[in-house]
């Protein structure tokens, strides 16, 4: 193993030469790696040693057991990852200087700006407003309906605690070329919803053409500004988007990959939220679900791949399928109402999970896995990105795999298309 200085703190390495100035071994902050800045974390905070081996990103890392063997590391790496203030951090990334500030971001409450203020737009900013007043400063909003901003700026202006008119956040327009001067942005345009009555099964992956081109035009400009925080899609398909989102901001003018838009960990996908959500409203109905409640976890897409499990301890691999089918389709029940199904999603997935994250708590939220974006339980430390790692039964994992294995295929399809 290696040791380097490197803004004044100790750095180990499996790998030689990283940096011209070596050191004494000791206790480090950091863990310099090498692997394909497309298919790796720039920064994550280590929790298993496992996750320092060599080999890709890929589901694996959920559970780190299934990565093979232990690499030998001396005690004192050992003691700063079970300390919980290990780094490891991308060498081979451009920008690994930034992926270390990004976790060190400005003190106190946040601003969010929010494209656009439609059907989910409209009711997750009314969520943040009456939520959001411990962590969010403000609120800007944006979209091409002048009208619909000027309605929600009033709106919303024209709700405050009496006497106490500064505890919510205040909202205001924001013009386009301002959109990411901001802490967070979140993305919850749209260009095509297929009607209630249209017979689409797959909404989310009919609006993927249309949202697309959209979403990398925010992606670029984003790339541009050199924003420095969050980047949020809330649009549907979110974890396509997401991949588009960081595809398209880390090309350069020529179309040619050059790493220098933004970090995979500045790209997350809200749509788990609901659907862990819904698992729960679903075992809260039927007590045979019941064990979601303490021990259940939803991991995946938001939409078809999504896996539900119906507890870690005591999986079940059957009560855990039907679990998934009912939360799968759960939109489709509103849909046969007659109405559009975008409030859940707007606050379980939008509102409580952009909250939870602000406030550096675990989240459900798409995450980069090696090149695709997988909804995991997740937080955001200052130590880096954490992914919940636990073992898992391998009737689950085969899940996981299959989930996997489609999010691949489709971001190939995407690929050749581009």
């Amino acid at each position: 193993m290696y040791f380097y200085r490197t803004g004044g703190v100790l750095a180990a390495s499996f790998l030689p030469k990283l940096l011209p100035e070596p050191a004494v071994p000791g206790s480090p902050s950091l863990f310099l790696f090498q692997r394909d800045p497309q298919e790796s974390p720039a920064a994550l905070r280590v929790t298993d040693t496992r996750q320092l081996s060599q080999g890709g990103v890929d589901v694996s890392w959920l559970d780190p057991a299934r990565r093979g063997a232990a690499p030998d590391l001396t005690p004192e790496v050992t003691a700063a990852i079970h300390a919980g203030t290990l780094t490891a951090v991308n060498f081979s990334h451009p920008r690994w200087r930034d992926a270390l500030s990004f976790y060190k971001p400005r003190k106190g409450k946040k601003r969010v700006h929010l494209l656009a203020v439609g059907d989910v737009g409209g009711t997750l900013l009314t969520a943040l407003k009456l939520l959001g007043g411990s962590v969010i400063s403000s609120i800007g909003i944006c979209d091409l309906n002048e009208r619909a901003v000027a309605r929600w700026n009033a709106e919303l202006g024209q709700i405050s605690w009496p006497w106490d008119y500064e505890s919510l956040p205040e909202v205001e327009p924001v013009e386009p070329n301002h959109l990411f001067d901001c802490d967070v942005f979140l993305f919850a345009a749209t260009r095509s919803i297929p009607p209630v009555d249209s017979g689409i099964q797959d909404v989310r992956m009919a609006q993927l053409e249309a949202n697309r081109p959209l979403v990398e035009q925010f992606a670029r400009q984003a790339r541009a500004a050199g924003f420095r925080g969050l980047f949020i899609v809330l649009s549907d398909p979110v974890d396509p988007l997401c991949q588009s989102v960081f595809s398209a901001s880390n090309r350069g003018p020529d179309g040619r990959w050059d790493s220098l838009g933004l970090l995979p960990e500045q790209v997350q996908g809200f749509g788990l939220g609901v659907m862990n959500a819904r698992a729960a409203f679903f075992a809260r109905q039927d007590s045979r679900f019941a064990t979601f409640l303490t021990d259940g976890r939803a991991f995946g897409p938001h939409g078809r791949g999504l896996v539900i499990a119906n507890s870690l301890s005591h999986y079940d691999n059957a009560l855990s399928q039907e679990l998934t089918e009912l939360t799968e389709s759960a939109n489709l029940r509103i849909r046969e109402l007659g109405y559009k199904p975008y409030v859940a999603p707007a606050v379980s997935s939008g509102a409580m999970q952009l909250l939870l994250t602000l406030r550096g708590e675990w989240h459900c939220g798409s995450v980069c896995l090696g090149g695709i974006w997988f909804g995991v339980k997740n937080r955001f430390t200052p130590h880096g990105l954490e992914t919940e790692a636990l073992p898992m039964p391998d009737a689950l994992f085969a899940r996981l795999r299959e989930t996997e294995a489609q999010l691949r295929a489709l971001v190939r399809e995407e690929l050749r298309e581009c």
